[in-house]
């Protein structure tokens, strides 16, 4: 029977560059990210992060080389209570060549980067709430006809980014919306398809 090591649970969504980023803090970590794409941060991602900072928190964690402080910048200026977590150049290279990233980082430098986050109140708490699969089948919202055409109008209402029917449970319950939130909106839809 092989020893299973409980990952510690951070309860703010951690924005990082890319999918490689989010592989590694995984690996260690059971969290939700917010991938920036790299360095293309635009208005519709300021937007989302400004929601997910007010519904759970965020905590900035982009590689520490000119793009990543960029990003970094940017939403330090449109959202100055964020949180931020930081890896030296050091801790951030690669074994080989190429560019220095989160992705690179072992777990012991992670953890360091991220120990104020860690440490810090509500960050262990269950989103108790969390919607299911078998609330987007009752919504019509995976698995139907009309699907994708509920699922575009619901994320464009809530304002969070088109999500497939793979990745808007997630998507859903990292931006902590209710099943309320979501019974009213597509209740909206159906007004509209009558």
């Amino acid at each position: 029977m092989k020893n299973v090591i409980e990952k510690q649970r951070i309860n703010k969504v951690i924005v990082v560059e890319g999918r490689d980023d989010t592989a590694n803090l995984k690996r260690y970590f059971d969290c939700d990210t917010y991938e920036t794409g790299g360095s293309s941060i635009d208005e519709k991602d300021i937007e989302r992060l400004k929601k997910l900072h007010e519904k759970r928190g965020i905590v900035v964690f982009t590689d520490p080389d000119f793009q990543g402080e960029r990003i970094r910048k940017i939403i330090m200026q449109a959202i100055p209570t964020a949180e931020h977590a930081f890896l030296n150049r050091a801790e951030a290279r690669p074994k080989g060549k190429g560019s220095l990233g989160v992705e690179h980082a072992k777990f012991d430098d992670l953890q360091k980067a991220l120990t104020g986050v860690l440490g810090g109140k509500n960050l262990l708490t269950e989103n108790l709430s969390a919607l299911t699969q078998m609330d987007l089948l009752k919504f019509g919202l995976v698995m139907g006809v009309a699907s994708r055409r509920r699922r575009e109008f619901l994320c464009e209402q809530l304002r969070i980014g088109y999500a497939n029917g793979k990745q808007l449970l997630k998507r859903l319950n990292m931006f902590d919306i209710s099943f309320e939130e979501v019974e009213k909106v597509m209740n909206g839809f159906d007004e509209i398809a009558k």
